[in-house]
């Protein structure tokens, strides 16, 4: 471009001709002049014919290479860089320019369909949010695992909240919800989801759903809107799309660690909110997205209090008071046993309810196959069969105070101990299990260990008080209090005259 401007110069200023200019700036004269005769800036010049001394005999394998690749999704083709070492395999010894040179220009003559073009959305305060999951892989409590973050996103802001759970089922949904509620202060007035089915049952014409009713309630409970997007048309939530590859890039790479899931939980909420007060707006530049935030907050509807966010179904509770769940069993009380009973799951725990009232509640499990016990369900049918103490499966490890483990290793010396027990607890009921473990202390203390002695105890120091004493008004009281003389009776009796 330098020479071009030379050569122009020098034919306006210095009026030299054709064959002067040529002669000094040692270039042909076509050239100077298809230079003065155009107003083009550069000149490039395009090979008619590419000479691939080297690479033409593996022309035939690379593009079998490109071919096989092409329907494959991005992350599983190989780089200009692998082809090149796969026929370096087959005998190439050129250089690796060449195979890069047609490898661009292979992928760009056999692209696919072409870049969609975007509209850029704009959001007014506090009138959207924006919700989608994740997967992500790190290691909690030494084992490598497969966490789902929730990732919910206030549009006009991008203030946001990532929380991680081991499921992505409908009361985890719940669940993220008022924890990202609670952390914004309020609720925008409409939520934006793809067509997931813990919230949309089924996908009718344009924009409508049929949501699920759990989620219904949700919504009407925090009095948002919920909006499900176009299928396969994720840019009507970008911003959260975004916010994943973002999320996964800043917070999950390296491979994170935690001790467990609530530690990684309170991670994740103070640096989201660090990022928030250090990261500039993408549009407002001037300000963070913690000052946007603070100027959204007003705009919020006011948060109520929080959403009962459980699942329900409905279960049958087994002979042996076990209900299913998750690929885990629970136990129940006995009453419920061969009946059904409705079970809401939390992200936490587990409620069990038999003609509305509560039969057990359990912290979750997320492992698999596993049976997990209240031994307090099964004391009923203890009573009735106290042998079950022995090899009862609720019974293994039963977590009881130190002096009623005590108390059952010394009644173990009489014949009859598993009755003994069995009437020693079903007091816990009545007494509480404090009281049951200070008396069991005592009989131990004592040195007289047994079911009467025990529960003489408890008796004893559960007695009623005495009832109270009644104050008689002045007016009924006794003007002259009777004196015990028997003499009287006497002079009562010789003043009686009986009729013959």
């Amino acid at each position: 471009m330098e020479t071009i401007r030379k050569i122009r110069l020098a034919a306006r200023d210095g009026k030299k001709s054709i064959r002067q200019t040529a002669k000094d700036f040692n270039v042909s004269r076509n050239t100077v002049r298809k230079v003065l005769r155009s107003d083009q800036t550069r000149f490039e010049y395009r090979r008619d014919t590419v000479h691939r001394p080297k690479l033409g005999p593996f022309v035939d394998t690379l593009t079998a290479l490109l071919k096989h690749e092409q329907p494959l999704p991005l992350k599983q083709r190989r780089t200009a860089q692998g082809l090149y070492e796969a026929l370096q395999g087959e005998g190439y010894r050129g250089a690796y320019d060449s195979v890069r040179r047609f490898v661009k220009a292979w992928r760009a003559e056999h692209q696919g369909t072409p870049v969609d073009a975007y509209i850029p959305l704009v959001f007014d305060p506090g009138e959207a949010f924006q919700f989608d999951w994740s997967h992500e892989k790190m290691v909690i409590a030494g084992a490598m695992t497969d966490v789902k973050v929730a990732h919910i996103r206030l549009s006009h802001s991008r203030f946001f909240l990532t929380v991680a759970y081991l499921r992505e089922s409908q009361e985890m949904v719940f669940d993220a919800h008022r924890r990202a509620f609670e952390f914004f202060g309020g609720v925008a007035r409409r939520g934006i989801y793809d067509n997931m089915k813990t919230a949309v049952c089924r996908i009718l014409r344009g924009k409508e759903r049929d949501f699920n009713r759990r989620f219904e309630e949700l919504a009407s409970h925090y009095l948002f809107e919920p909006v499900a997007c176009t299928p396969a048309a994720g840019w009507e939530k970008g911003q959260v799309e975004n916010q994943v590859r973002t999320v996964r890039r800043r917070l999950f790479t390296p491979t994170r660690k935690a001790k467990s899931l609530d530690e990684l939980n309170r991670a994740l909420k103070a640096e989201c909110l660090l990022w928030a007060k250090k990261q500039r707006h993408p549009v407002l530049k001037d300000q963070t997205v913690w000052s946007v935030f603070e100027s959204e907050r007003p705009s919020l509807l006011t948060l109520p209090r929080a959403f009962d966010g459980y699942a329900e179904r409905t279960v049958r509770v087994s002979s042996t008071s076990l209900v299913s769940f998750d690929r885990n069993r629970y136990s129940v009380a006995c009453k419920a046993a061969g009946r059904t009973a409705e079970l809401r799951s939390y992200a936490d725990k587990i409620v069990v309810l038999h003609d509305g009232a509560f039969v057990a509640q359990h912290s979750r499990c997320f492992q698999r196959d596993q049976m997990i016990f209240d031994p307090w369900h099964y004391l009923p049918v203890l009573k009735k069969k106290p042998g079950a103490l022995r090899n009862g499966a609720p019974f293994k490890d039963w977590d009881l105070p130190r002096s009623i483990h005590r108390t059952w290793q010394r009644l173990k010396h009489y014949p009859d101990w598993d009755r003994q027990l069995v009437d020693i607890l079903a007091c816990v009921p009545g007494y509480g299990l404090d009281a049951v473990a200070d008396a069991c202390n005592e009989a131990l203390s004592n040195g007289s260990v047994s079911r009467d002695v025990i529960i003489n105890l408890l008796a004893r120091q559960h007695e009623e008080p005495d009832s109270e004493i009644v104050t008689i008004p002045a007016h009924l009281e006794l003007s002259e209090p009777p004196v015990a003389d028997c003499a009287r009776y006497d002079r009562f009796r010789k003043e009686v005259t009986h009729v013959a």
